[in-house]
């Protein structure tokens, strides 16, 4: 699915427009964003917890000359599953 299926989707559910739908989509998705970048986490119950995930600096390698190479920190968003979700699923 991507976001204009998920659009249309959340659409049909809530009997609205698919622009109303698009803009409350976009101000989910925003709202994460925006959050996550605050260093705060999102919780929604049944669904997940959204967290950022601090990334070590680190040495790897060039896979075309095997070089060493330095490999700066980092922020990446996690998603961790909750229960509800999990279940879902099997």
């Amino acid at each position: 699915m991507n976001k204009s299926e998920l659009v249309e989707a959340v659409a049909e559910s809530a009997d609205i427009s698919k622009a109303a739908a698009a803009r409350a989509v976009d101000t989910m998705v925003n709202s994460i964003i925006s959050t996550l970048s605050n260093g705060d986490q999102v919780a929604i119950a049944g669904f997940g917890t959204f967290t950022v995930r601090d990334r070590a600096a680190r040495v790897g390698r060039n896979p075309r000359t095997g070089e060493e190479i330095q490999i700066k920190a980092s922020k990446n968003p996690g998603f961790k599953a909750g229960k509800a979700f999990k279940d879902a699923l099997n």
